[in-house]
């Protein structure tokens, strides 16, 4: 199904239903194929994927005693 972008505005949620029950939607501006309306599909999550590629630097919990002290107004 071809449909011009004013048209898709005013009918996105029948085009919803019809693009998750696998009907193809192309939306069109000036006649061009502009979008294609497809529904969403969650990728699952997989723990552990960035493993060995995230670092916390030893000193994260240490905070400067500057920007300790620019919080408490002593700075």
């Amino acid at each position: 199904m071809k449909i011009n972008m004013h048209e898709a505005k005013s009918q996105l949620s029948k085009l919803g239903e019809k693009a998750w029950k696998g009907e193809r939607i192309i939306i069109a501006r000036a006649g061009k194929p502009y979008l294609d309306l497809v529904p969403h599909q969650a990728e699952p999550r997989r723990p552990g994927r960035y493993k060995g590629q995230i670092v916390i630097a030893e000193d994260f919990d240490d905070t400067p005693e500057e920007i300790i002290a620019a919080f408490e107004g002593d700075g």
